[in-house]
């Protein structure tokens, strides 16, 4: 039996807490670009390259940049400290880990996106993530960014999931690949929630669908257009589908109450089971 009932969500970043890619806000601008030729560029190059496209826009900030300002971790850190949020993602975790905390269960949050990491770590819900698995920079003597160090695409996202729910969470410990007893698993796939809005969140979805887990997708709530989460659902990549509205009696916030009543009482049905065989096996 599992001794702590940890309930593990989470999140892409850009378009699912945020309503726009967190480049879009400020650093593509700086660079006196315009966002939509950015992104088909980054897309042109990846294509005639056969390249990953994270590694594409990656290049893309740092070349673009020359001539103009040094791609720092602090200059990063400011982009992202001007973020939009969606409404309610502020104060949504302190909720969220108090009615876990009321219904015994611990509550635990990370972000899995393919944006970057530098960016996330500087808005003001940085400090509410045990980790924050995204692309970053490889940085010189000087400070200055000069290589990609992790390139997280949609589909190497879900071995963090599976680091999530080993506790091998850091990005250079083998041992996630290592065969653990159920008894020994710190997060089991059925206590793992992923919350994305596409396409690039479909390996993710799948995966903690297949494995008992629950995947959610959420849709800007200005435009409300659920043709994406429509035909996630139909797919069967997600169950369940709400707006990117994190305030409190929302859709989105009564579906994870729920996911923790739900994560509560069977932990405590499977607590009732193992007990009985204890005192079955002792009497034997």
């Amino acid at each position: 039996m599992i001794k702590e009932n940890v309930l593990a969500i989470c999140y892409d970043f850009d378009r699912t807490l945020t309503p726009y890619e967190m480049q879009a806000q400020g650093y593509i601008q700086q660079l006196n670009e315009n966002v939509d030729e950015f992104w088909a560029l980054s897309s042109k190059i990846a294509i005639e390259n056969q390249m990953d496209p994270n590694l594409s826009y990656m290049y893309l900030m740092l070349n673009g940049a020359k001539g103009k300002f040094q791609v720092k971790r602090e200059k990063l850190i400011e982009f992202g400290s001007k973020v939009k949020l969606y409404k309610g993602v502020s104060d949504w975790f302190s909720r969220i880990n108090q009615y876990g905390k009321k219904k015994e269960v611990k509550v635990e949050h990370y972000i899995i996106s393919s944006g970057l990491k530098e960016m996330i770590e500087g808005t003001k819900i940085a400090d509410e993530f045990r980790m924050i698995y995204a692309n970053s920079f490889l940085y010189d003597h000087n400070g200055a960014a000069v290589w990609p160090a992790q390139n997280i695409n949609f589909t190497n996202k879900t071995q963090f999931l599976f680091r999530i729910s080993k506790g091998t969470l850091d990005v250079n410990d083998n041992d996630v690949n290592r065969y653990y007893e159920p008894e020994n698993i710190r997060v089991p796939f059925n206590n793992i929630v992923y919350i994305g809005d596409s396409q690039t969140d479909i390996p993710c979805m799948k995966l903690v669908n297949s494995l008992g887990g629950h995947s959610i997708g959420v849709y800007d709530p200005t435009s409300n257009n659920k043709a994406r989460v429509h035909e996630l659902i139909m797919d069967k990549r997600i169950k369940h589908f709400a707006k990117a509205d994190y305030s409190k009696g929302s859709k989105l916030d009564e579906l994870m109450h729920n996911i923790i009543d739900y994560t509560s009482a069977s932990y405590k049905l499977n607590r009732d089971y193992w007990e009985n065989l204890d005192e079955a096996e002792n009497l034997a």
